[in-house]
């Protein structure tokens, strides 16, 4: 999309970022819009005077540091503020230059976000004023929603003209999901939770990494627990980028103290948890492998797509699988388009091999390995959520901020209900709890907070930030934070 020159052409007009072919608001506008779209009474937008210091704001954001007029702020009070234009001429008609009201403030706010042609046509007057109070409990609201909306509804522009039969690779909207519900817990172990759900593995691309040998980290201290996993050693080959690994039924036989040098078994442990009709124990542990030390090449766009695959393939649902079709089918998808599926993240998780020939479909043989899942699982029902914590972090050596904002879109978009993520005290995740109810707050999609993730990422390896991705999205959390360690300077 970037290619495009009629885009190009008006770019420079234009108060949005563009970054991997996404347009998009940075993250400190996106809020304010936000407040501003849910009414005065949230956002105290209640009159010109505190609208031009939003507009400000807003541009403070944008990076733009051309003054409007000297007396701008007195326009915006003089023309919006009740005791100051409309008590006068209260239950009159007072007539204003254009088309429609709505349609010239929209395009005015658009020009102070800009550098604007300051030629401009005056059309016929034709609209009546309204209370100030309207405006601000409906008009700009509505606005700030639109504006929101901006970025997505050009993208669709644009890339519909590009593929005029919307059967592209941009042609489906699976990033307008809603992320759902994220849990943070202080203390605590994935293995103690008490809620049916996926448990991940950190897993070694091999599984259970170093578990008969030296390691005794996550993945090999959860193989030694429930000693049954280590089958899967025997027979399970390494995992490819678009492959997990979900083990049912493993029953744990001890409790321990300690991690890694300080690990001790601490004595029997009795495993309480519920049977299937199979008579195993209802614990799903599904494997998924990050990369390994990444250093900066983890903030590449090819990188993050690896590792939301990755955690994609462990999340995903196969019982869901119609309801993922028909994401697909509402946007005009066909099963022939593999391209699309790979770039929405859409890899199909391999933990389940089905022995097919060329003339079965491949919805023939989804739905089999469908049947044969659920009957597995026992037909359970949509309440089964993800537990995890850093996964690709601490001996994986990956960024712990980043690492949780992917298993949390991975988890969202796979339809998984909640995520329960344990961060075992770590320092750089003591903003991941604030940074998820206010995400969740704003209704953030799933494409909201990956185009947040991948412009920052854009950012860090260019050199323009330093701080943690939380702070980077929500400043105001911390006044100040120490730079990156070394740690994400290494090739």
């Amino acid at each position: 999309m970037e290619s495009r020159e009629d885009l190009k052409s008006i770019l420079p007009y234009l108060p949005l970022l563009l970054r991997s072919s996404t347009l998009f608001w940075p993250s400190r506008v996106v809020e304010i819009l936000k407040a501003l779209a849910r009414g005065p009474h949230h956002s105290r937008v209640d009159s010109g005077e505190v609208l031009s210091v939003a507009i400000s704001d807003i541009r403070s954001s944008l990076s733009i540091f051309e003054p409007l007029a000297p007396f701008a702020s007195d326009g915006y009070a003089l023309f919006f503020d009740e005791v100051r234009l409309l008590s006068p001429v209260r239950n009159r008609n007072v007539g204003f230059i254009g088309d429609s009201l709505n349609e010239n403030f929209l395009v005015s706010f658009l020009c102070v976000l800009r550098l604007a042609d300051f030629v401009a046509k005056k059309w016929e007057r034709k609209e009546a004023w309204r209370e100030a109070a309207k405006w601000f409990g409906e008009v700009v609201p509505a606005m700030a929603n639109m504006l929101l909306k901006l970025p997505s509804l050009l993208e669709s522009h644009f890339q519909g003209a590009d593929d005029p039969l919307g059967g592209g690779k941009y042609s489906v909207g699976t990033g307008l999901r809603l992320l759902g519900s994220q849990e943070v817990h202080s203390s605590g172990m994935i293995e103690d939770q008490p809620n049916d759900a996926l448990e991940v593995d950190f897993a070694n691309k091999y599984i259970g990494g170093g578990a008969l040998h030296w390691g005794c980290v996550q993945e090999e201290i959860r193989f030694m627990v429930n000693p049954e996993l280590i089958a899967g050693m025997l027979f399970l080959p390494s995992m490819a980028d678009n492959e997990a690994i979900e083990i049912v039924g493993a029953e744990r036989f001890s409790n321990y103290i300690g991690y890694a040098s300080s690990f001790r078994y601490s004595g029997d442990h009795v495993d309480k948890r519920d049977v299937d009709v199979f008579g195993r124990r209802k614990t799903r542990i599904v494997a998924i492998d990050a990369l390994s030390w990444p250093g900066m090449k983890q903030y590449k766009l090819r990188f993050l797509l690896r590792e939301t695959n990755k955690a994609f393939c462990g999340f995903i649902d196969q019982s869901k699988y119609c309801q993922y079709e028909r994401v697909f089918q509402d946007k005009g998808l066909d099963d022939r388009d593999d391209i699309s599926r790979n770039d929405l993240w859409f890899h199909e998780a391999s933990s389940t091999i089905v022995e097919t020939n060329e003339e079965t479909s491949l919805n023939e043989v989804l739905r089999i390995s469908d049947e044969k899942t659920s009957m597995c699982l026992d037909n359970e029902d949509s309440s089964i959520g993800v537990v995890t914590g850093n996964w690709g972090c601490g001996a994986f050596g990956g960024d712990p901020e980043l690492k949780s904002i992917i298993q949390w879109l991975a988890a969202s978009q796979a339809l998984r209900p909640f995520v329960s993520y344990y961060k075992f005290s770590i320092k750089e995740l003591q903003y991941l709890d604030q940074v998820t109810q206010w995400i969740l707050l704003h209704k953030w999609t799933v494409g909201d907070l990956w185009n947040m993730m991948v412009e920052y990422s854009s950012q860090i390896l260019k050199g323009e930030t330093k701080v943690g991705f939380f702070t980077w999205l929500l400043p105001s959390l911390t006044a100040h934070e120490a730079p990156k360690s070394d740690l994400w300077n290494s090739p």
